[in-house]
């Protein structure tokens, strides 16, 4: 696998989270999601005073992107940790505020490249999904043990799947002759579970249950719910947070947090603005970004990014 891998939105990011970080003496930002540490490289190069905290739960990801840093590892401190741990990791480096935050949300390019790491559907592989490959259960044991009505409503939420029910009562059936053993499996009973018209359309008919999957086997949506309003208190003011999505449920999930940060409490109809009660963030653009044609053409998963940001204005 190739280090010299493209980052989603870099020019963008850089631009965006640039306003925050030029004109300090020691800027201070998490990489929420190192990766391969694409974006933490090109922030380093840039700021030759920034001081990078990286975090990311796949050790196969810390081990490349430390090759990858190696001239920066004096301005770099890398941790092996879920990013709602992030305010947890701050006090452990006495830091009590940061000028950035950057969130690159989903799969990486690496893990799908990785067949064995059972993230794609292409390749026959086993059912594993796990981000951190040292703890937690695998999609198999999810596939083998969860309950009808805990897979329906799994793949029916995070997969938005409307044939869920089918594909769930097929998984059942298939346990009696343990049949699914591997992600090639899973794929098959999952386009036998699809009437032949739905699977002409939007893709691989299995895209929505791995997706699903994979977000519960990694608890994405709860983490993520943890790490949003968590992070946001620890940005100095003048900070910035970036976040980019690449699905529907995450990206409501940050929205509606960054609306909720920037909204008033000031109850409706005075005259005057409360300032205890005032938005303490503003948003540095309204609604999300999308990636252009150009920068599709350099990654094509940039197709689905939703990029937002958010500035804090206040104490």
């Amino acid at each position: 696998m190739k280090l010299e891998h493209t980052s989603v939105l870099l020019n963008r990011c850089i631009t965006v989270l640039s306003t925050s970080l030029e004109n300090k003496e020691t800027p201070v930002l998490v990489d929420a999601t190192l990766g391969l540490g694409g974006h933490s490289l090109a922030l380093l190069e840039k700021f030759p005073k920034l001081k990078i905290i990286g975090i990311d739960r796949d050790k196969s990801a810390i081990d490349k992107a430390s090759q990858r840093l190696s001239s920066h590892l004096d301005r770099i401190t890398i941790f092996h940790a879920v990013y709602d741990q992030t305010p947890k990791l701050l006090d452990s480096l006495g830091i009590s505020s940061v000028d950035g935050i950057l969130f690159d949300l989903g799969t990486s390019s690496m893990q799908l490249d990785q067949s064995e790491r059972g993230f794609s559907y292409a390749q026959s592989a086993p059912l594993d999904m796990r981000m951190d490959q040292s703890s937690g259960i695998t999609a198999q044991e999810v596939i083998d043990s969860y309950s009808r009505g805990e897979l329906i409503r799994i793949i029916r939420t995070y997969g938005e799947e409307k044939f869920a029910q089918r594909i769930v009562d097929n998984i059942i059936e298939a346990r009696g002759d343990n049949s699914i053993k591997s992600t090639s499996d899973l794929a098959d009973l999952i386009k036998r579970s699809i009437p032949a018209p739905a699977r002409r359309l939007g893709g691989n008919p299995a895209k929505r249950t791995f997706q699903a999957l994979r977000i519960e086997v990694n608890q994405e949506l709860a983490i993520l719910e943890r790490a949003i309003p968590a992070c946001l208190e620890r940005l100095n003011i003048g900070g910035r947070m970036v976040v980019m999505s690449f699905q529907s449920l995450e990206d409501k999930i940050v929205k509606n947090f960054f609306t909720q940060a920037t909204e008033s409490k000031t109850p409706l109809g005075l005259p005057v603005e409360i300032k205890a009660l005032s938005a303490k963030f503003s948003l540095v653009f309204n609604g999300s970004q999308k990636a252009s044609e150009d920068e599709i053409s350099d990654n094509s998963r940039a197709k689905s990014v939703r990029l937002r940001a958010i500035q804090r204005v206040a104490a």
